[in-house]
């Protein structure tokens, strides 16, 4: 859960940060840890704050999560009258002066500058050594999970792991190499596996325990392809799972009703919202529902991030998670109306944030959603794939995908037939390309898929493939795996160039 505390520390965060960053014509002196940091629960105020930052409209509050979705094959633009930044990432033809780009890059690095703060202060103040790096811990996880996100959205990009007292120090800062960026990454999340708690006060999932930094090391790894080290990763969290209080919910729905998210067994790292409740700064303000729901209806969103027509037609009818997944028919005026009949675009709609969205104003704003980053259904599937390329379709390998479908036949306590367990004796290439299947149906839109079509190259198949459920006919590999840098940060920073390709 998240608490008002969390929302206070984002405010002082921001005020700290913002402080220094004035034009006017008084000069402003510079930061200095020994100033701000006198006690670890400063510390903490200081990692909070990193947290807390993830639950802003920059970020999973809407500007972050649609571009992912947009993305991907699996979300198109629904109401074509929304602004164009939207459009452009969409449709694969946007420029370095995005307003999305432009919202998300600053906001993760102050993610990240937080972190980095909360870890110089680690380093003066006085205390247990278990709290001290136990915090130092987890502002190295909110620093590595920042990391991860910026690095396979834009490649080569300025990597800052120290306090900012001075921001003359980081005008002329370089890019650094990919690679340089993952080994951070992973040193990172490997202090935060050895010194997080195994579960963190109150149960809650917001902050990182030492089975999250296991989760993002296995995420990691699988995106560099060293697949033995992902196996290992994810197995130790499956092996764990007890300690951590980590299993598959029984109902695939429950994972969608925010009145239940609080702690949810399922749920490895979670951004929480608190609903009807905003902050300065964007903080806790959540668009995600808004920007999902049904234009017109009863309860009206705004059609903006809505499934192309063939992905709710290929989908499987005997999925239960394409019932939980989709509105395909809604009330309008007092009548049940099915998608033909909507009155903006005449698609089923992503009813995953729509329909138990909790406390949240008229047309789903400021809703009670824990948005999930990591799942323990994605665990499973992350030690499917890992293992599967490594041994091919083992009985362990099948197993792990037969657990996550296992539950999607549970439709609310009614056993259904389908999806059928898979077995052992396919080939390797079948059992890869059915666990990447399953992740297509049991994340979706949940901000994965974007990520898989660019770690398997699969941007040529699914986007101009003959069987491609969203054509887009100028995608091309050699753009538009990365977003552009920033235009205003390249004219603030030189040393920011090049560019990156075809922008």
């Amino acid at each position: 859960m998240k608490s008002l505390k969390i929302l206070f520390a984002c405010s002082c965060l921001l005020g700290m940060m913002w402080s220094c960053t004035d034009l006017e014509e008084r000069p402003v002196g510079i930061l200095a840890p020994e100033a701000i940091f006198r006690t670890a629960n400063d510390v903490e105020v200081a990692v909070l704050g990193s947290v807390g930052l993830l639950a802003t409209e920059q970020l999973y509050g809407r500007q972050f999560t649609s571009a992912l979705m947009l993305r991907s094959d699996m979300v198109d633009i629904g109401d074509r009258g929304t602004v164009a930044a939207r459009i452009q990432m969409n449709d694969f033809n946007m420029d370095d002066n995005n307003a999305m780009v432009l919202a998300i890059w600053p906001r993760f690095y102050e993610v990240i500058s937080a972190a980095n703060a909360a870890l110089a202060g680690s380093e003066i103040v006085t205390g247990s050594e278990a709290r001290i790096n136990a915090l130092a811990a987890e502002a190295r996880f909110m620093r590595a999970f920042s990391y991860f996100h910026l690095v396979r959205n834009f490649g080569e990009i300025p990597y800052i792991d120290f306090f900012v007292s001075d921001p003359a120090t980081v005008k002329n800062i370089s890019k650094t190499s990919v690679a340089t960026i993952y080994q951070n990454i992973i040193q990172d999340l490997e202090f935060a596996k050895q010194w997080l708690p195994d579960r963190q006060p109150n149960n809650v999932r917001t902050r990182a325990t030492k089975g999250t930094a296991a989760a993002y090391l296995a995420n990691v790894h699988l995106t560099l392809e060293n697949w033995q080290r992902a196996y290992e990763e994810a197995k130790w969290v499956i092996d764990n799972k007890d300690r951590f209080g980590y299993q598959l919910m029984e109902d695939f729905q429950d994972l969608y009703k925010a009145h239940l998210a609080d702690g949810l067994a399922e749920h490895i790292f979670a951004v929480d919202f608190l609903g009807l409740q905003t902050a300065p700064g964007n903080i806790n303000v959540d668009f995600t529902a808004s920007m999902t729901g049904i234009r017109g209806a009863d309860r009206s969103g705004w059609s903006v991030n809505v499934p192309s027509l063939k992905v709710y037609q290929t989908w499987p009818e005997g999925d239960y998670r394409k019932r939980v997944s989709f509105d395909s028919a809604i009330m309008m005026g007092g009548r049940l109306q099915p998608y033909p009949n909507f009155v903006n675009t005449q698609r089923p709609h992503i009813a995953k944030y729509t329909r138990f969205p909790g406390n949240a104003q008229g047309e789903f704003q400021q809703s009670d959603h824990n948005y999930p980053d990591m799942r323990y259904a994605e665990v499973l599937l992350i030690a499917a794939e890992a293992l599967g390329e490594i041994s091919g379709a083992t009985a362990e390998a099948v197993g792990y995908v037969n657990q996550v479908r296992a539950r999607a036949r549970n439709e609310a306590g009614v056993m259904n037939s389908f999806p059928a367990d898979l077995n052992s004796g396919i080939s390797k290439d079948e059992f890869i390309r059915l666990v990447i299947e399953e992740r297509r149906f049991e994340l979706a839109f949940e901000h994965k898929r974007w990520y898989d079509i660019q770690r398997r190259r699969m941007g040529n198949e699914v986007f101009l493939g003959p069987n491609s459920l969203e054509p887009r006919s100028n995608f091309s590999e050699a753009r538009d795996y990365l977003w552009p840098i920033p235009r205003q940060e390249l004219e603030n920073n030189p040393n920011l160039l090049p560019q990156n390709p075809g922008y």
